[in-house]
């Protein structure tokens, strides 16, 4: 179709992770603000589809990426003739790249050169301009080929009112709360569960109330199950008793969020919860909560002098500096100072004024 016609109808392909799902989001909102009329399918991962199960405007086509050609087999099903006037490709993973060849579009707009990989070039036809630092003003820079300015981020998470509820009778009160998330799906990004104790007991003496949460893996059990033995104060322990609706609603209800590189941040900073994320596999400025990353320990820089042995202006835009011991560059007296900045700057709920 010609670059110059508006589209009826738009595919955008993004799987996974939550916290890419979050992003996406953001994008879809501005999709949505900028072309009302636009009818808009989303091909996700399953946990992405529930935790935005409800999202208004939208059509899930759902492909479990762990089906190996079973999965690709009932997607084709799914997309059996149908053709999109836009395909918004928004993962560069080889396996996202090929599910998109089941996808009929005209318009095939995907990252720019700089960015891709895996092979992301053979399955578009246009690509987004050169931008953005952080992940979601590279998603928001998918607009910008539709003609749509991007305006304020929203996000407008969908949460049933029964999921907020759950949360008031977890965390009831208006006391100040810390909510420890402590586990990312990159184990290599977790930090050490007796410097977690260490940042609860001094959020606790402080008056805090202290929150475990996270989801039902051993990994994250265990992880739990060492933090609490290794704290003095007594904590909350939600740690695999809610679902992803809760969880949002949980997020909210908190003061501060404790969390590593993982989806929590985005969802946290989705539902305006401030994030204090530790950072050294990854750049906060990337990868950090998106609206305020004033609050988060960021050693990336000297992650990537250490364990590179390349200056960190000469990084690549997304590497990772996934190696053992690489989170021990964030330490407890950086989380506390953190901490403490916030406390100071919170009014009595732990809350910022706005």
């Amino acid at each position: 179709m010609p670059v110059n016609t508006a589209p009826r109808s738009l595919c955008l392909l993004r799987l996974s992770a939550l916290g890419d799902a979050t992003h996406a989001l953001a994008l879809v909102r501005a999709l949505q603000r900028g072309m009302p009329g636009l009818a808009i399918t989303w091909i996700i991962g399953k946990g992405e589809a529930r935790l935005l199960e409800g999202l208004d405007g939208v059509e899930f086509i759902v492909f479990d990426k762990k089906a190996g050609l079973a999965g690709f087999r009932e997607l084709r099903g799914k997309l059996a003739g149908r053709r999109f006037d836009v395909l918004l490709h928004l993962q560069l993973a080889l396996r996202a790249g090929l599910a998109s060849t089941l996808v009929r579009a005209d318009r095939r707009i995907g990252f720019d050169r700089a960015r891709s990989k895996e092979g992301h070039s053979l399955f578009i036809n246009e690509r987004i301009a050169a931008g953005g630092h952080h992940v979601l003003d590279a998603f928001l820079q998918f607009l910008a080929p539709l003609g749509i300015a991007p305006g304020p981020v929203e996000w407008r998470m969908p949460v049933p009112e029964a999921a907020h509820a759950w949360a008031a009778e977890q965390l009831p009160g208006d006391q100040p709360t810390l909510l420890v998330s402590p586990c990312s799906s990159h184990p290599l990004r977790n930090w050490r569960a007796d410097r977690y104790a260490a940042v609860a007991d001094h959020a606790a003496a402080r008056g805090w109330r202290v929150v475990l949460c996270g989801g039902r893996s051993q990994l994250e059990r265990d992880t739990a199950d060492a933090i609490l033995a290794a704290m003095s104060a007594p904590a909350l322990d939600l740690v695999g008793k809610d679902t992803l609706k809760q969880l949002l609603a949980l997020l909210a209800r908190a003061s501060l969020v404790l969390t590593p590189d993982s989806g929590p941040t985005h969802l946290a900073n989705a539902m305006g919860t401030a994030v204090l994320g530790l950072h050294a596999c990854t750049d906060a400025g990337r990868s950090g909560p998106y609206s305020d990353t004033r609050w988060c320990v960021n050693r990336y820089p000297e992650a990537v002098a250490q364990f590179l042995k390349i200056p960190p202006g000469d990084v690549r835009w997304g590497r990772r500096v996934e190696f053992p011991g690489v989170m021990d560059l964030v330490t407890v007296p950086d989380v506390l100072e953190r901490f403490d900045a916030y406390a100071a700057a919170a009014d009595g709920r732990g809350r910022l004024p706005r």
